[in-house]
């Protein structure tokens, strides 16, 4: 496959690359945040559509001699899309037994797939800990304590950061470190009880779980917090994000009063900045078609009235803006079919490249588990989304000509 375009973006940051080689020589490789929440390649703002690549990496822990991940940065190359967001460990707590038993060679796997990645010039957003609960059942602990630095939990974490962070600090393949997956939606529940993680025993859950796995805004920041501070221990520069997703509607009276209560649109961007505690400086959230839905007590909302408020509330707190996840509904559901969901998920991503979002990752690219309902491979009916993200790349390159 070719991996060259002569109008990729890649080929316009190089480009910027070569005219401030002194600054990125000096700062070293990935993105900045800088004033005002801009988020900065190379000294120059940047604009980038990509994609979730969820397994890129944890394919490998299932089947070590699975390099299918090659073949997939070849197709994003060839398709001008920039980065991916990835999922940089287990899932379950099962998944992490290569780590446990034989760390060298976990991270011989994970070497292949960021050389892969340097070598077909994609970025990559690694997210080190996905799940809420995983990390809490590999040490035998509760979910809660994400909040209580001196635990087992934390302890883990912070091993892993180094262990990761130091051994790829320096590659220019590393975009920006993410936290988890969504940890944001699991706190404050006023029905919390209904929503505890899963019993998979055989997958390393305990086989109950109690109020102590459930988790409030605090216990969340207290490990998002932690998490950023190692980074900077050993990566001053990369952007560090959450991973969270779009606030719910009632996200600021759930962590107040725990009610569902919706929020106003000031409580909304009040809320962005407040589960993205520094030393993290890039706001996360996830938009989806139901996102709209009930907001800020007006009823249903557009997509660019909810860019608007996110990348305010992004501003207002001097951090830059990543919309980690977008895309469309689920195109086998009612009411949605094939060609409404398609049309749903292309006004999104015109939407995006319409607002002032300057970095944002389409769900979701080579991941059969989803393959009946939102999948984007080459080889199935979503594959036009691969040309919808190349098509807006160019435009937002070339100043959206």
């Amino acid at each position: 496959m070719h991996t060259n375009c002569p109008r990729s973006i890649f080929a316009a940051l190089a480009i910027l690359a070569a005219v401030a080689v002194a600054q990125s020589t000096a700062a070293g490789p990935g993105l900045r945040i800088g004033p005002e929440g801009a988020i900065l390649l190379d000294g120059k703002p940047v604009r980038a559509f990509g994609i979730n690549y969820m397994s890129a990496f944890t394919r490998c822990l299932e089947n070590p001699g699975d390099t299918s991940y090659r073949e997939g940065f070849a197709t994003l190359a060839e398709h001008e899309i920039p980065f991916v967001r990835l999922n940089f460990g287990g899932f379950y707590a099962v998944d992490w037994s290569l780590y446990r038993d034989d760390p060298d060679r976990h991270f011989q796997l994970m070497d292949g797939v960021v050389r892969a990645a340097e070598e077909h010039g994609i970025g990559l957003v690694p997210s080190l800990f996905w799940w809420t609960a995983c990390v809490p059942d590999i040490v035998g602990e509760p979910r809660n304590q994400w909040g209580n630095p001196e635990s087992k939990t934390h302890a883990f974490m912070r091993e892993y950061v180094r262990a990761v962070v130091t051994r790829y600090v320096d590659s220019p393949a590393i975009w920006a470190w993410e936290f988890g997956n969504e940890y944001s939606l699991a706190a404050d529940l006023p029905n919390a009880a209904e929503h505890r993680p899963w019993t998979h025993v055989s997958r390393g859950c305990p086989p109950e779980r109690g109020p102590d796995d459930d988790l409030t805004s605090a216990m969340v920041n207290t490990a998002v917090a932690a998490f950023a501070a190692e980074v900077r221990k050993y990566d001053p520069h990369r952007p560090i994000t959450t991973g969270h997703s779009l606030p719910r509607r009632s996200a600021h009276h759930q962590r107040v009063e725990l009610s569902w209560k919706e929020d106003s649109a000031d409580q909304f961007r009040e809320n962005l900045a407040f589960m993205t505690p520094d030393p993290a400086d890039l706001v996360s959230v996830h938009i989806y078609a139901h996102a709209k839905e009930r907001r800020f007590g007006e009823g249903d909302v557009s997509y660019a009235r909810l860019l608007e408020e996110a990348s305010a509330g992004a501003q207002a707190a001097g951090k830059g803006l990543f919309v980690g996840e977008f895309g469309p509904p689920p195109d086998n559901e009612a009411p949605w079919d094939h060609a409404s969901a398609k049309a749903e998920g292309l006004a999104l991503l015109k939407a995006l490249e319409e607002s002032d979002a300057q970095l944002a990752a389409f769900w979701v690219f080579d991941f059969p588990w989803q393959e009946a309902f939102i999948n984007v491979s080459t080889k199935n009916h979503r594959s036009h989304y691969l040309e919808a993200l190349r098509d807006a790349n160019r435009r937002i390159s070339n100043g959206g000509e």
